[in-house]
């Protein structure tokens, strides 16, 4: 994690070095995911920026829609957003956890998906309750959103309702392909077809103390026991790594440096310049 101010250099750096998308976040309680992506958006021209995740108890959906809609009009077809169930802990801490939020996540994403269709949206859910609201400036191009998903019943969800999976580094590749497996049942139960894009972050460090900075963040997740979670080492480990999830399932492979990472910038120009010539 780094503070706001240091995201216009990293953001600008990992345009100027080729790279395609960088993936921002919103922690409590830490950064904004809207306010960041906008910024980061801003400061570039040509990268995409995906928000993975905004905590869905923390946002009224019209607000998130009208928010997304903004974005999505100035910078067409550039961002990314995903939207999950948030840290339950930190939705205690603010006064926003629910007794059931795979059904909060369900009328949400429903309902932030009509909100960004343009649709005048009437709605009284257990959680989401929306009275006649349309946007007055909606989207002018379909919007993409994603669900990021750990437990089954969350990832079933995601192929039910959402455009796409987001899956967190928690997630090794046996992981990933159980996850496609329930994203299908999912859709299949809804009746969906099309696309369906599946996003997974992998931990990653690199030079002399990469694997004991590895090691430690894993650990300090208390997932020390978990065979194959994240990946240290040179380019050539690195790039397989993300081979893996890839040939699990994954559309997009998010490197994600460990919250220790000395050298942002350094490792930004390591996945442009080393790892990604080895996976195409």
């Amino acid at each position: 994690m780094h503070s706001a101010q240091r995201v216009r250099g990293l953001v600008q750096l990992a345009e100027g070095v080729g790279l395609d998308e960088v993936w921002l976040w919103e922690d409590c309680f830490l950064e904004g995911g809207i306010s960041s992506a906008a910024a980061a958006l801003a400061w570039t021209e040509r990268i995409r920026v995906g928000v993975g995740l905004l905590p869905v108890p923390l946002r009224n959906v019209a607000i998130a829609a009208m928010e997304i809609a903004s974005v999505e009009r100035m910078f067409p077809g550039r961002a990314r957003f995903g939207v999950g169930h948030g840290v339950q802990e930190w939705m205690g801490q603010v006064g926003a956890r629910v007794e059931s939020p795979v059904t909060l996540l369900r009328e949400y994403v429903d309902a932030l998906r009509a909100l960004l269709r343009g649709e005048r949206v009437s709605v009284q859910g257990r959680y989401v309750r929306l009275d006649d609201v349309q946007l007055g400036w909606p989207p002018q191009r379909g919007v993409e959103i994603l669900v990021g998903a750990v437990g089954p019943r969350t990832v079933r969800l995601s192929g039910e309702v959402a455009d796409g999976t987001i899956l967190s580094e928690v997630t090794p590749a046996d992981g990933v392909r159980d996850a496609v497996r329930l994203v299908q049942e999912g859709r299949e139960a809804a009746g969906r077809s099309g696309e369906h894009a599946v996003v997974s972050y992998l931990l990653a460090a690199t030079g002399d103390d990469g694997y004991a900075r590895l090691r430690g963040e894993i650990e300090g997740k208390g997932l020390g026991h978990v065979p194959g979670l994240g990946v240290a080492g040179d380019a050539e480990a690195v790039a397989e790594g993300v081979r893996r999830l890839a040939d699990a399932g994954a559309d997009t492979v998010v490197l994600e440096p460990t919250g220790d990472e000395p050298d942002p910038e350094g490792f930004v120009r390591f996945v442009a310049q080393e790892v990604r010539p080895l996976v195409g």
